[in-house]
């Protein structure tokens, strides 16, 4: 199994490409939507290096970057999902969010991130998914409360303390 196209009631999540590459930077030099997430985003160079090294990357099957689009306009950029083996912690697979602020507020995160979460569970088996969320990101908090993850505790990320989401059976 690749990573799969899903599709939900307005949603089309499919496998991220290089034509998404202008969209992800431009999304990630706002501020705001990068403002609990460290990275180069003020550096150009860098930022453009980061992303691709992601694009480039093979994961395990049914894991990766989707692009999230509208389902009735597939080149409408919303933002992307994520299911990563985690690399801070073993056996975890960790779930994660970027949408441009523009979709903000419309429950797209929420959608988009339910169905990743009922791949993750149903398609691949899998029974620890992670969500490490900065404790002042609200809104990514309550994506992680609509979509069953609770907060379990603290923990610390690249020096930063963050609270950590996960599936209740899996605590």
């Amino acid at each position: 199994m690749t990573l799969p196209h899903i599709e939900t009631e307005r949603l089309l999540l499919r496998p991220r490409t290089l034509d998404d590459l202008e969209s992800c930077l431009a999304m990630d030099r706002d501020p705001e939507v990068t403002k609990f997430v460290d990275g180069p985003w003020d550096e150009p160079d860098e930022h453009r290096a980061f992303i691709l090294e992601r694009m480039r990357s093979d994961y395990p099957d049914g894991l990766g970057y989707w692009t999230v689009t509208k389902l009735r306009q597939p080149d409408c950029f919303l933002g992307w999902i994520l299911l990563l083996p985690y690399h801070w912690f073993e056996n975890e697979v960790e779930i994660g969010w970027r949408f441009a602020k523009a979709n903000w507020g419309q429950g797209y995160a929420t959608e988009a991130a339910a169905s990743a979460l009922d791949h993750a569970v149903y398609s691949l088996g899998l029974n620890k998914i992670v969500a490490d969320i900065h404790p002042e990101n609200f809104a990514s908090q309550k994506v992680a409360e609509k979509i069953g993850l609770i907060p379990v505790d603290n923990r610390q990320i690249d020096g930063m303390n963050m609270v950590s989401y996960q599936m209740p059976h899996s605590v």
